[in-house]
């Protein structure tokens, strides 16, 4: 590669999100990776601060944004894709698998205005796959195991883990969503571990561990095997499946995971809205006790 990456990282502390631009300044071309769109759950208020800040930066540099690029489908925030495919003319790109997410959660939401076979998505991007951005090269690496989409993209020295790997005080993404799995997590870690180890490593969260003042996105592939607390000092694979799936049962469900999955399996398109009313977002409910459920309705 004749070109280095320019990365600037954006935290929204709201949901702990860390968006990306990657930029080669020379072509005046950039990627956005992880945008997130500001959601107010109480009021029901979407608004665009956060990606107005990415928006801003890049404008300020002189690039104009051709692809964003998503890790998965995330729980945890609503995605800016489509505000920024719209606003830009960006093509969204996530991994394949998405079918698989996709078709989990629309009985679930009702989301019968998918596009057919992952077409609210322009690339559906497999392992090994490699990308243009101006004189850079995106190589796409499947990292299944948070869910079955996640994808990791290396460019030049960088790879963007998603919520594979967090900092090393801080561990691990969470297996126990639909198609999740620890031993998957674990194998596609030591994936990401055996590349250089100089190889600088971006998370897409940050929760600040116990300790630790500041919040923090950056890591090594040298400091994730000496002290990540979950896979670091060659844990084996049983130990850990054995610790994530006990950490796992205790966990309890985002706070945004309801909306946030509703928007994203669309790739941050909004539900459709009814004639003349808002566009709104389903609150699927479960009631445990047969009885009350039936008492009800």
């Amino acid at each position: 590669m004749t070109m280095s990456a320019d990365i600037s990282a954006f935290f929204d502390q709201a949901t702990n999100t860390v968006t990306y631009l990657v930029a080669d300044l020379g072509a005046g071309v950039a990627a956005v990776i992880d945008p997130v769109l500001d959601y107010d759950a109480a009021a029901g208020r979407i608004s665009t601060q956060s990606v107005d800040r990415v928006l801003a930066a890049a404008a300020e540099k002189g690039v104009a944004i051709a692809l964003v690029l998503e890790t998965h489908a995330h729980a945890d925030h609503l995605s800016a894709a489509h505000l920024l495919k719209k606003r830009c003319g960006a093509r969204i790109g996530i991994g394949a698998r998405i079918r698989e997410v996709q078709d989990e959660f629309a009985l679930r939401f009702g989301a019968d205005d998918l596009k057919p076979d992952g077409g609210d998505f322009d690339l559906l991007l497999s392992d090994g796959e490699r990308i243009a951005l101006g004189g850079l090269e995106i190589e796409v690496m499947a990292v299944p195991g948070h869910t079955p989409a996640d994808v990791a993209y290396r460019i030049d020295d960088a790879l963007f883990v998603g919520d594979s790997l967090f900092m090393p005080d801080y561990g691990t993404a969470r297996t126990d969503f639909p198609g999740g799995s620890a031993a998957a997590l674990y194998r596609s870690i030591q994936r990401i571990l055996a590349l250089p180890p100089e190889t600088r490593l971006f998370m897409c969260h940050d929760y600040k561990a116990p300790g630790r003042d500041a919040f923090a996105w950056e890591s090594t592939v040298a400091e994730q095997l000496q002290s990540n607390v979950h896979v670091g000092g060659a844990k084996s694979e049983t130990e850990f499946v054995s610790m994530r799936e006990a950490r796992d049962a205790t966990l309890p469900t985002p706070k945004l995971m309801l909306p946030a999955i509703q928007v994203n399996i669309r790739g941050g398109r909004l539900p459709p809205a009814r004639p003349g009313a808002d566009p709104c977002l389903s609150v699927p409910l479960t009631i445990a006790d047969s009885t009350v459920k039936a008492a009800l309705f």
